[in-house]
C-alpha cells in the first residue's frame, strides 16, 4: 500500500475554513466550561455542584441526541450548523450577563447558580445537534478517499481548541476576571459564524426525506448495534471515560490539594488535550490502523493507569505529566474510533450514527463528571479518582478477554478497499 499524503485533506479550501471555524467553537466552548466550573466551585465549594454541571448538560444531550440525528439527516448541514452556533452565542451572552458584577450584587447566590445550571442545560440541547451536524458536514466537504485523513485533522483541531481554551481561561480569570472572560467567549462564537459563511451549502444525500421519525431512529440504532466494530469501540470508550472522569474534579485538586491557583488549574486542564493533540499529529504520519483493536484496548488501559497516578499524586508536575499521558492514550482511542465511524457509516445515516456516538462517548464525559462528583462526595476526592481509574482497568481486561473478535480488529483492509474504489 502506497504512503498516504498526511496533508491530503488540507488541500481543500473549504475544509480549511471548516477547521478554523471548528477551532473557534471548541475553543469558546471549552473556555466557557472552565470558567463555569471555576465560578460554581468558588460560589459553592462543593464537589457535587461540579458534578451537577455535567449532569445538567448530559440530560438534554442524551435526551435529544437521536431526534437531533434524525433532523440532521433530513436538513441541509450548513444551515443546521448556523442555528447551532447562534444558539451557543445566546447562551454565552446569557452567562456574560450572569457574571456581570451588578447582576451578581443584585441577585442571590442560589439564583445565579440555578441560572448557570439552566444555561448549561440549554447548552446540552445545542450540543445534541452540533456533534451530528459537524460530523455530517465534514464528509460533504472532502471526498471519501481522504475521510480518514480529514477525521484525524478535525480531531486534532478539536484538541487544539481543548488545549488553548482551558489554558486561556485559567489566565483570563486571573487577569480580566470571569465576566470579561465570558465576553471573550461570546466574541469567539461570532467569529465562528463569520467563518461559516465561507462554506457553501451542501446537498442532502438522504434518499428518505420525510421519513417517519420513529422509523428513521430505529434504522440508525439498528445499524450501530449490528456493526460490531462501531458498537465495540463506542461501548469500550464510553465505559472507560465514564469511570475516568477525573478532570471534573480538577478545581478541587487545583484549589485544595495541589494549591496552584487558576493558572495551575489552566495548566492541569490543558495537559490531557496537549497529549492528545501530539498523538493526533503523529497519527497523521503514522496511522494506528494496523491491529487497531489491540491498540485501542492498550490505549484505554494506559488511560486508566494515568488516572490512578494523577489521583495519588501530590506533586504538581507529576500530576501534569499523568494528565498529559492520559491525553496521549485517549488521543489514540479517538483517532481509531473516528476512523471506524468515517469508514463504516453511509452518507445517508451520518447524523444518526453521530448521534448514537454522542450518547455513547460524548455524553459519557458529562456522566463521568457527575459520577466523579458523586463518588468524591461519598468517598473523598482522591479515593474517587483512584476508584474510577481502577474500574477502567478492570473493564478493559474484561473486554479483551470476552471479545476476541474486537481484540483482533484491523482497519487496514477497510482503508485498502477505499483506495481501490476511489
Amino acid at each position: 500500500m502506497k504512503v498516504k499524503d498526511p496533508y491530503a485533506a488540507l488541500r481543500y479550501r473549504e475544509f480549511n475554513m471548516f477547521l478554523v471555524m471548528r477551532f473557534a467553537m471548541v475553543f469558546a466552548w471549552s473556555m466557557q466550561f472552565i470558567i463555569i466550573e471555576w465560578e460554581v466551585y468558588r460560589m459553592t465549594k462543593s464537589a457535587l455542584s461540579l458534578g451537577i454541571i455535567g449532569l445538567m448538560e448530559v440530560i438534554p444531550a442524551i435526551g435529544m441526541a437521536l431526534f437531533a440525528g434524525h433532523i440532521v439527516d433530513q436538513k441541509e448541514k450548513k444551515g443546521m450548523l448556523l442555528k447551532c452556533i447562534l444558539g451557543f452565542s445566546v447562551i454565552s451572552f446569557g452567562l456574560f450577563l450572569l457574571t456581570w458584577p451588578k447582576m451578581v450584587h443584585d441577585l442571590s447566590t442560589d439564583t445565579i447558580l440555578y441560572s448557570i445550571y439552566f444555561m448549561v442545560f440549554l447548552g446540552g440541547l445545542v450540543r445534541a445537534f452540533l456533534g451530528p451536524t459537524i460530523f455530517s458536514l465534514m464528509s460533504l466537504i472532502v471526498p471519501k478517499k481522504v475521510y480518514p485523513n480529514a477525521a484525524t485533522w478535525s480531531s486534532s483541531v478539536w484538541q487544539i481548541g481543548a488545549v488553548v481554551g482551558p489554558a486561556v481561561a485559567g489566565f483570563s480569570i486571573t487577569f480580566i476576571g470571569v465576566h470579561w472572560s465570558m465576553c471573550f467567549v461570546f466574541g469567539c462564537s461570532i467569529i465562528a459564524l463569520l467563518l461559516l459563511t465561507q462554506i457553501g451549502s451542501k446537498p442532502i444525500l438522504n434518499p428518505n426525506i420525510g421519513e417517519p421519525v420513529m422509523k428513521s431512529l430505529k434504522e440508525g440504532i439498528k445499524f450501530v448495534y449490528t456493526n460490531k466494530s462501531i458498537l465495540g469501540a463506542l461501548t469500550l470508550d464510553m465505559v472507560a471515560v465514564l469511570f475516568g472522569g477525573a478532570v471534573a474534579l480538577l478545581p478541587i485538586f487545583a484549589q485544595d490539594i495541589l494549591k496552584v491557583g487558576p493558572e495551575g488549574f489552566g495548566v492541569l486542564r490543558a495537559a490531557p488535550a496537549v497529549g492528545a493533540l501530539l498523538t493526533m499529529f503523529v497519527s497523521a504520519h503514522l496511522p494506528f490502523y494496523k491491529n487497531a483493536g489491540i491498540k485501542l484496548l492498550a490505549a484505554i488501559f494506559g488511560f486508566g493507569v494515568c488516572i490512578i497516578v494523577f489521583g495519588l499524586s501530590t506533586w504538581f508536575w507529576l500530576s501534569v505529566f499523568a494528565l498529559f499521558m492520559s491525553g496521549v492514550t485517549d488521543g489514540i482511542s479517538v483517532v481509531i474510533r473516528q476512523t471506524i465511524l468515517q469508514l463504516k457509516t453511509p452518507d445517508s445515516m451520518r447524523g444518526r450514527v453521530a448521534a448514537v456516538n454522542s450518547i455513547f462517548v460524548g455524553s459519557s464525559n458529562e456522566l463521568g463528571a457527575f459520577e466523579s462528583g458523586l463518588t468524591a462526595k461519598l468517598m473523598g476526592t482522591v479515593t474517587a479518582v483512584v476508584f474510577g481509574g481502577s474500574m477502567t482497568l478492570l473493564i478493559v481486561v474484561f473486554t479483551g478477554i470476552k471479545l476476541p473478535s474486537f481484540r483482533n480488529l484491523d482497519l487496514q483492509k477497510d482503508l485498502e478497499e477505499h483506495e481501490n474504489h476511489k
